[in-house]
């Protein structure tokens, strides 16, 4: 059987930590991700202004600045597990413990938490768990591929995202 594949990648920097890790990625230390989700259809997209695609690839650049850029680019990417830095960040806060409990109840319910840490004003992005580029190729798919069907009025379908933590390695998550 036939089928179309389209691919759009965007690229961030950002800052984590692998606390459980056993060797220096426990320490907070920075990448260049790059970002690739791919698309796919059996067919092209016969009327309207997609046209003979599966996606506009200016629609799936828009979805995947809105999930990935604009809330994690130079930001900090941690576990809601990461006791030790959010403790840290916690105590620029006027209610430390109030703060931690809205944190970790907006990733109980919606599976993340993003917004401004406390102590440095910097960005800030909480996974259920450790930041590595599997965890996040799954969550970063989880996001986009319902967002990635509306927008395409079910015409195409997320296929996979592929997290690039380095130049040398890569994580894919595909259901």
């Amino acid at each position: 059987m036939s089928s179309f594949t389209v691919t759009r990648r965007v690229e961030i920097d950002a800052a984590h930590r692998i606390p459980d890790h056993g060797s220096r990625c426990r320490h907070l230390h920075g990448h260049r991700y790059v970002v690739e989700a791919a698309c796919g259809n059996p067919s092209l997209q016969e009327a309207g202004e997609e046209r003979g695609m599966v996606l506009d690839f200016g629609f799936l650049k828009e979805e995947m600045l809105a999930v990935i850029d604009a809330p994690c680019d130079h930001g900090l990417l941690l576990s809601v597990d990461d006791h030790v830095m959010l403790a840290l960040l916690a105590g620029g806060s006027d209610r430390p413990e109030a703060w931690l409990e809205g944190l970790r109840e907006r990733v109980a319910g919606q599976g993340y938490a993003e917004g401004r840490d406390p102590a440095l004003g910097g960005k800030l992005y909480l996974v259920p768990g450790p930041p590595t580029a599997e965890v996040l190729a799954r969550h970063w798919y989880e996001r986009l591929a319902p967002r990635v069907h509306a927008r395409s009025r079910g015409n195409a379908a997320l296929l996979a995202v592929t997290v690039w933590e380095t130049p040398n390695c890569w994580a894919r998550y595909q259901p």
